[in-house]
């Protein structure tokens, strides 16, 4: 114990340094934030065996170094208390205010409860922490400095976490350092990310480079050298040069990218020339590749096109008089602030920043992972569109007509430009020019295209086509927005009927289940403001009703409103119930299969489940046959089934062609049946269109009549009524 309370006091002593330094005017408020989570953890420990306190310190200095602000500070200190202590959010914002406390809950993981898998878990606790990004940033800070400190001590882990955290960290979190710019945090999580997921590749990396450490060194001491010499002979004045080895993961891709051996990566080391002044840059440029010869194809100028990140620099790599080529960067020492610390840089260097309004366009891809993110429910396709977009390296700079660079994804199209100026422009786009030629919008732009986008004010908006022709995830979010907006109201309408029917069926009143307790639950979860979002995204087919029925009964169960473990009412005989009759019982409870939903006019069974009464099927579902015979009973529909409806499922198999949803909506809006869910998608293998609904009906001859409608339907291949 003599070892771990040293580390921490060491921890404790180099935080009360720093902040005396940095934060002197809220020196008291970081003191007081560690001491209350220094109570919080009292008795906890880390699976290191340091005091748990320790990690929230490490945390803080991580912050401390990028020059976040005193708040963010605090946060980082305080990260893990709602998490894994017993203090409340309500108890950090009695004590701290608003601000710290809004920062600990968007860093706060959700609820590890109602998650059916390790992906799902992973892609919502992604949400929320974008969500919470996009109304302050500084909660990235404090996740990626959790993150960098959490994989520095993974080794104490199981093999199996050490695996998971480090593809995510791969994945996700080294990405978002380097959309934030920052530099060293992005190498360091890919480092120690590869030390786990390929340790041989990584011990074999750290041993060659280290044996050639001194060779290597001698020759950027030697290029070093000869650059002074040669800017002698220019005006600029203080250059500062200096030599760095490339980080393990980048020389570790470009081994595996190029099919190549160590021996055989000559620039594994880069040479930075920092100057005072842009003119510099340029000059010091003119003047190295007056002495060495360039290789062409390997100077990118990300001064004149800054990258996205905020990066701007001048590489070159030459051809030096020892033979062996070799990169050069040149840069300003704003553009190495910037460079070192990214986005952070406005916090070191600047007075109160804050959230993404206040750095604008500097954020702009957290709006569009937010503008497109309830589109995607599934958190597979969630995280496959996050790791896709949060990476920069595979980017074209094109220009607008008055001569703007604008960076967009390799392989977008004319019509993503369009979008990507801004949404009305794509909306009210009738045609594009690229380099003074009209092209068709499908055309791929290139590095260096001019691109014009031709709009016309009384344009009907965007096509549903136009989702195959875009390949940015924040175009297909557009146009999804577009035709989301148009029918926003009837989409509400839509999803709420849907959410009291499934609730009556239930046996429950919407009202009941939408206490102040569940709402706030279920808006959190799926990051809605209001309960017309909820049901918008209900109404067009973003969210499953099961997923929200789920969480409004759990949260329920949790405040006591309803009791534990009663997925629906016991028998309390409905309508619905009283329409079956069961021979040989009486007063039974009665429950509507959900593989094959029996309607009214199919030939039913009976099946006798333990402890759940009689489960109602159609004769012909698939399940009946490996049921236990014994316990199949004779059941019949009721002479009277009024007032009580049932629901079907039907499958719409169709050619991808025109308004297939839109038409499928419309029939069933002209046969006046409420409609309880939808979900359509594209066959991989067929590439069909593939629509799965479920009404609510009274007999089925109205399942005929809406089938025979389908069917009826331009394109329709099939459709049919569905069991499990």
């Amino acid at each position: 114990m003599e070892k771990i309370q040293e580390t921490t006091e060491k921890l404790l002593e180099n935080l009360k340094s720093k902040a005396r330094y940095y934060y002197q005017r809220d020196y008291d408020l970081i003191m007081d934030a560690y001491d209350y989570a220094a109570k919080a953890h009292s008795g906890q420990f880390r699976a290191s065996g340091n005091e748990y306190i320790t990690h929230p310190l490490q945390v803080a200095d991580i912050l401390m170094d990028l020059g976040m602000d005193s708040a963010a500070v605090c946060a980082a200190l305080l990260h893990d208390t709602v998490e894994d202590t017993v203090v409340s959010d309500e108890d950090i914002r009695k004590k701290f205010g608003d601000e710290i406390a809004d920062l600990v809950k968007g860093v706060t993981k959700l609820e590890k409860l109602h998650f059916n898998n390790a992906e799902e878990e992973q892609a919502e606790n992604i949400r929320k922490m974008f969500f919470a990004m996009s109304k302050d940033i500084r909660v990235l800070f404090i996740k990626l400095a959790d993150r960098l400190h959490n994989m520095r001590s993974l080794s104490y882990l199981t093999k199996e976490k050490q695996i998971n955290m480090a593809k995510e960290t791969r994945e996700i979190y080294a990405p978002l350092a380097g959309r934030l710019g920052i530099s060293p945090v992005k190498c360091e999580l890919e480092d120690l990310a590869l030390k786990y997921l390929d340790r041989e590749s990584y011990d074999y990396l750290a041993k060659n480079i280290a044996l050639k450490k001194e060779e290597r060194q001698a020759l950027v001491d030697s290029v070093i050298a000869e650059i002074y010499r040669i800017l002698e002979e220019t005006d600029v004045e203080e250059p500062e040069i200096s030599g760095r080895t490339k980080h393990f993961y980048s020389i570790y891709k470009k081994m595996r990218s190029q099919n190549k051996t160590l021996d055989q990566i000559y620039d594994m080391t880069a040479v930075r020339i920092i100057v005072n002044s842009v003119k510099d840059c340029y000059t010091v440029l003119g003047a190295i590749h007056a002495r060495w010869k360039p290789v062409p194809g390997r100077f990118k100028d990300y001064i004149a096109v800054p990258k996205p990140n905020l990066y701007q620099s001048l590489h070159t790599t030459v051809i030096t008089n020892f033979g062996v080529p070799f990169e050069i960067q040149i840069r300003t020492h704003e553009m190495h602030k910037i460079a070192e610390y990214g986005i952070a840089a406005h916090w070191k260097y600047k007075e109160g920043v804050k959230g993404v309004t206040e750095l604008d366009d500097k954020l702009t891809w957290v709006q569009d992972v937010l503008n497109y993110e309830t589109d995607l429910k599934d958190s597979k396709e969630f995280l496959d569109y996050i790791r896709k977009d949060i990476s920069i390296s595979n980017e074209v700079y094109v220009f607008t007509p008055k001569g703007d660079v604008r960076a967009i994804t390799a392989g977008a199209t004319a019509l993503d430009f369009a979008y990507m100026i801004h949404s009305e422009v794509g909306n009210r786009c009738v045609g594009t020019k690229v380099n003074g030629k009209i092209v068709p919008l499908d055309k791929v732009i290139q590095t260096g295209d001019v691109i014009e986008v031709l709009t016309n004010p009384n344009s009907k908006g965007p096509s549903r086509d136009w989702l195959k022709i875009v390949k940015t995830s924040g175009a297909k979010a557009k146009i999804r927005q577009f035709f989301k907006r148009e029918l926003k109201d009837e989409n509400i309408k839509t999803g709420k009927s849907m959410l009291e029917r499934e609730a009556k069926r239930r046996g429950y009143t919407l009202a009941e289940l939408l206490t102040d307790e569940a709402e706030t639950a279920v808006c959190e979860r799926y990051m809605f403001n209001t309960l017309d979002e909820l049901y918008a995204a209900l109404g067009y087919g973003g969210l499953s009703i099961n997923q929200v029925i789920f969480k409004l009964l759990a949260a329920n169960v949790a405040n006591g409103s309803i009791q534990d473990d009663i997925p629906i009412r016991k028998h309390r005989h409905s309508a619905k119930e009283n329409s079956v009759i069961i021979k040989g019982t009486e007063d039974i409870l009665v429950r509507f299969s959900g593989c094959c939903s029996p309607v009214p006019g199919d030939e039913i069974i009976g099946y006798v489940s333990r402890g759940r009464g009689v489960s109602v099927h159609r004769k012909d579902c698939p399940a009946v046959k490996t049921f236990e015979k014994e316990r199949l009973v004779e059941a019949e529909w009721a002479k009277e089934t009024a007032q009580a409806t049932f629901s079907a499922t039907i499958q719409i198999i169709s050619e991808d062609k025109g308004e297939v949803f839109a038409d499928i909506t419309r029939v069933i809006a002209n046969e006046n049946l409420p409609l309880l869910s939808i979900n359509a998608r594209k066959d991989p293998k067929t590439k069909n269109a593939v629509a799965t609904i479920t009404v609510d009906i009274e007999n089925n001859e109205q399942v005929a009549a809406l089938i025979t409608k389908l069917n009826n339907l331009p394109n329709t291949i099939k459709v049919f009524r569905t069991t499990k």
